[in-house]
């Protein structure tokens, strides 16, 4: 009878596990591309599932072309968050889009728009219980003609540094660990992590390619081992079940 009882308490206990999933949201230095076994373009959370354990499931929903804005407008956070339970975490990366002065749906002044909406992506996280985490964007591969790598996104990853200080929200500062990874390949070998391919080198692209924004598969994965390796760094206790998640 004890046998029976005891495996009785097991498969209930395995019904009511729960995994934990890690939300991405951000652009499409992040998202998820089409045609991934053709397609030299990955975005950095695309590949981030393998560093994890079976009990993390990662959840992307960054898109392409979004800001803080555009992602709020059309509905995309809402999604994400009717969908939170607690105890799961949310990533947060913005930034490249919010720079479109030229574009009203997706522009934000980084100062007013931009902090606002990182506000409230971490209350709305918060309040279902679930953790936030703010990433600063990646970096451009933008060296000049002295070698020197130029910051592209003006006070946009400032106000992340602000609001993750003020709210007290775990951190990882993006843009620094992938200015370093630019620096430490170099002017011409950082081309090997982003998209640049001659006229008929790579068959998803008929016309020459130099894209120093997205990230090739070699790039989205250092970049994902950098995020990792962060999570493992992290002081904060909130982030101490995912540390435990990783491979």
């Amino acid at each position: 009878m004890k046998k029976y009882i005891y495996l009785t308490l097991l498969i209930t206990s395995a019904c009511f596990a729960q995994n934990t999933t890690l939300y991405t949201i951000g652009d499409s230095t992040m998202a998820n591309k089409k045609d991934p076994d053709r397609n030299p373009e990955h975005g950095w959370a695309q590949v981030l599932q393998p560093f994890f354990k079976a009990n993390v499931i990662v959840e992307n929903k960054a898109l392409n072309g979004r800001s803080t804005k555009s992602f709020i407008n059309e509905k995309r956070w809402d999604s994400v968050y009717k969908k939170l339970k607690k105890g799961d975490y949310v990533f947060i990366e913005f930034g490249h889009n919010d720079e479109k002065i030229e574009d009203s749906t997706r522009y934000t002044n980084p100062h007013t728009s931009y902090r606002y909406n990182l506000i409230r992506f971490v209350k709305d996280t918060r309040e279902k219980g679930a953790i936030p985490v703010l990433l600063t964007s990646i970096a451009r591969r933008n060296f000049n003609d002295k070698g020197v790598l130029i910051p592209t996104h003006g006070d946009y990853p400032l106000e992340t540094r602000l609001v993750a200080q003020e709210y007290k929200v775990p951190f990882i500062d993006l843009e620094y660990y992938t200015e370093l990874l630019e620096q430490s390949y170099g002017p011409e070998k950082s081309k090997q992590l982003h998209l640049h391919y001659k006229a008929g080198e790579n068959s998803y692209y008929d016309k020459d390619k130099a894209d120093d924004t997205h990230l090739s598969l070699k790039g989205a994965t250092a970049i994902a081992q950098i995020v990792v390796n962060q999570i493992q760094l992290l002081k904060d206790p909130a982030i101490d079940k995912l540390k435990k998640e990783i491979k």
